[in-house]
């Protein structure tokens, strides 16, 4: 099997693009700006789902399902929220089409099923979902209200690439309603954790816990925390976001209580969410040249086992094996696959399950029967060892936790590698065009200053990291007074 990928060093984007396909994850769908995620991509995903799905119930979290539409009039009914999402609505006007007489064979819409009010498609479910939480909420009794959604939402986009950037994309959105403020905030900070605990113990992506600016919050926030991470090409890429409402939505849509006293309060709020976009965070961290390096938390298949054989004795022997094994390998639940084809060459094989990226793969041939070991290959170092038979399975499910452990580390080593501090414009540009990564430095807090670094060198404030140093300082650009240090990037 030839993978004909281009060489990330060559062209990180093309390469990106070229292995989200080659590797079976995804591809350009029919509509333009949409994707369609094929079924390795979406098991990849749904290991994500259950995963992100078990611990919002173990915090408290239930799921529910709320409509794709949303009446303009409820979407406008926050003002900020509406136009910050204006300019990628899509938006359904007309509910019939009819047959065009003067093109036989054609359809048009028919002007006489206009709708009474547009309709929004969702870019995000604030405005249905508040507006639904009115007959909900009546009493302190009924708070807090603890909901997320699994999704799709829809946010019209005319650059599009596979997962980081689609007209349409899966996702989670929880929303939750509170009797206090210290609630809310608790909340959106829990969340924000929860998500980075998921991306770093699950999917072995070190991430930086912060605020977003005023100019980068989420439209109709009052704060919104962030994780963001670190891509190989050094570009930032926003992982996660969880954000504090206030009352802002409560206030739009009514939303009251009676607390113990029995006195009318509008409740407090948060929202959070994560996407598809996730898949290509996972591609862009850990893969290689090869092909994808998935973390064994995250792979479908987490070991494959190849036979080598020549007569169909051979291969009915190391089947009999193999199947023993398997059975040893489920008992673990180590997800195991025995590619057993007999259309294909070991060779070929090999090199497939190298580009989508299993993590350990098993060889098998009448010399490791007569011997009583395998041959074990690590796709991640691409290394190989010959192990015994005996305590084969132990070694291998002790395998993939040190595989996990050890992407995580090789990419918090270039992550902390990456960070650089500056003083001055200079340096600032310097390292952004050499180097990337993230860049430490002053900042004014004006978002004057913040929109003339975007203008001048595309980088933006990826985030105001939770763990900064208080360090008066002089802003870099600007010249004026700094609270401290705030993380700068180019960002996907």
């Amino acid at each position: 099997m030839s993978k004909n990928l281009t060489k990330r060093t060559e062209d990180y984007s093309k390469w990106y693009n070229e292995l989200v396909v080659k590797a079976d994850l995804a591809e350009n769908s029919g509509v333009r700006g949409c994707m369609v995620i094929k079924p390795y991509g979406y098991a990849i995903w749904e290991k994500m789902q259950a995963e992100l799905d078990r611990m919002f119930k173990e915090t408290g979290h239930s799921n529910a399902y709320f409509p794709l539409f949303v009446p303009k009039s409820m979407f406008e009914a926050e003002e900020k929220n509406a136009e910050g999402f204006a300019k990628e609505c899509a938006i359904v006007t007309h509910y019939r089409l009819k047959n065009d007489e003067s093109r036989p064979g054609k359809l048009m819409v028919d002007p006489n099923a206009k709708l009474e009010e547009e309709l929004i498609v969702r870019p995000t479910s604030e405005a249905i979902i508040w507006s639904t939480y009115k007959g909900w909420v009546q009493s302190y009794r009924d708070l807090p209200l603890l909901i997320n959604q699994w999704a799709n939402v829809v946010r019209w986009e005319m650059r599009t690439r596979l997962f980081l950037r689609t007209a349409e994309f899966l996702w989670q959105e929880g929303h939750t309603a509170h009797a206090t403020k210290s609630e809310a905030i608790i909340e959106s900070e829990k969340m924000m954790n929860v998500y980075a605990d998921f991306a770093q113990g699950f999917m072995a992506i070190p991430v930086i816990k912060g605020l977003k600016t005023e100019t980068e919050r989420f439209a109709g926030a009052e704060e919104t925390y962030c994780i963001e991470a670190l891509m190989q090409d050094g570009k930032a890429l926003q992982a996660g976001t969880s954000h504090f409402l206030g009352q802002n939505f409560a206030k739009a849509f009514d939303v009251k209580f009676a607390n113990q006293e029995g006195k009318q309060e509008y409740v407090w709020g948060t929202s959070w969410g994560v996407s598809t976009r996730l898949m290509g965070a996972l591609v862009m961290t850990h893969s290689d040249d090869n092909g994808l390096v998935l973390p064994p938390n995250l792979a479908p298949i987490q070991v494959v086992i190849v036979p080598i054989f020549k007569t169909d004795e051979e291969f009915e022997k190391i089947t009999s094996v193999v199947n023993e094994l398997v059975t040893q390998f489920k008992k673990l639940k180590i997800s195991v696959k025995y590619d057993d084809r007999t259309t294909q060459k070991p060779g070929f094989k090999f090199a497939e399950w190298e580009l989508k990226g299993v993590p350990v793969r098993i060889a098998v041939g009448p010399k490791d029967l007569e011997h009583g070991t395998f041959e074990v290959a690590r796709r991640d170092t691409l290394t190989k060892e010959v192990c015994a038979k005996d305590g084969i399975v132990a070694h291998i499910n002790d395998l993939l936790e040190t595989i996990q452990s050890d992407l995580f580390n090789k990419a918090l080593d270039y992550r902390d590698t990456h960070i650089t501090e500056v003083n001055s414009f200079e340096e600032f540009k310097e390292v952004l065009e050499n180097k990337g990564g993230f860049i430490a430095a002053h900042w004014d807090g004006t978002a004057e200053t913040e929109e003339k670094i975007k203008d001048l060198t595309k980088a933006t404030i990826r985030c105001i990291p939770l763990d900064r140093k208080n360090e008066e300082g002089v802003c870099f650009f600007s010249g004026a007074k700094s609270a401290g240090r705030v993380l700068f990037a180019k960002a996907y």
